[in-house]
């Protein structure tokens, strides 16, 4: 398929994470009696994903994340050349789909992006007030994990067609752990979207959410090879080589 067509894909399927998990956060969580919390946020942004990954992963893989195409780069399933244009394609889709948010959710009276919009932080800016430390560490760890299921489950000796699913329960698994600590990122494209409508203080930390995953999904990129000689090169979660 034409870089052009699968670029098209990364940038859509990103909109539809941000705007789907993003906006479950956003509209749907804030209910005091029928909201869903962080178990329904979780769920929504593992829904996006694997969504995604059976409607895109036989097209451009359904990275969907810079961090991942670094790590799958790193581990020698996607070619260099084309990281930096899928990065450029999911960073703009991720805004595309934070501003489609903002049209929505500024439609209700009293509605202020500066209220957080989803944003990731560490300190005050955390759901549980943890520090810099800590959300750096957890999505390090987080993304890590991320990436090595991902490897994992699209292996050429894994069981075809399961992967979106694994890839999008992992994800689930990530958020539920990870909400309080950073309202969860591992992934860059995802946090640049709403800190952007958030304004300066969730800009100004943003440098944690693209450092710490991009570090932690080229440390599974490195380490998932070496423990697993002989492994398949597909990238693509939707469809095995």
């Amino acid at each position: 398929m034409a870089l052009s067509n699968r670029l098209a894909a990364e940038f859509i399927g990103t909109l539809w994470l941000v705007l789907g998990g993003c906006g479950s956060a956003v509209l749907a969580a804030a209910f005091p009696e029928l909201g869903i919390g962080f178990l329904g946020v979780a769920v929504a942004f593992g829904l996006t994903v694997l969504t995604m990954a059976y409607t895109l992963g036989h097209s451009s893989g359904c990275h969907l994340n810079p961090a991942v195409t670094v790590g799958l780069v790193v581990g020698k399933r996607f070619p260099g050349k084309e990281a930096l244009p899928y990065i450029v394609a999911q960073v703009l889709g991720a805004i595309a789909g934070a501003g489609i948010l903002y049209l929505i959710a500024s439609g209700k009276a009293g509605f202020s992006a500066a209220g957080g919009f989803a944003s990731n932080g560490f300190g005050a800016r955390s759901p549980g007030g943890f520090s810099m430390m800590a959300g750096f560490t957890c999505e390090l760890v987080m993304t890590f994990f991320f990436l090595y299921v991902i490897l994992g489950a699209t292996d050429k000796r894994a069981p075809a067609g399961f992967a979106p699913i694994a890839i999008g329960l992992c994800l689930t698994l990530i958020h539920l752990i990870s909400i309080p600590v950073t309202n969860t990122s591992v992934n860059p494209a995802r946090s640049i979207g709403p800190a952007l409508f958030a304004g300066k203080a969730a800009i100004e930390q943003l440098w944690l959410f693209v450092l710490a995953p991009v570090i932690g999904a080229g440390l599974a990129g490195l380490i998932y090879p070496m423990l697993n000689s002989g492994s398949g090169n597909s990238a693509n979660p939707g469809k095995k080589k």
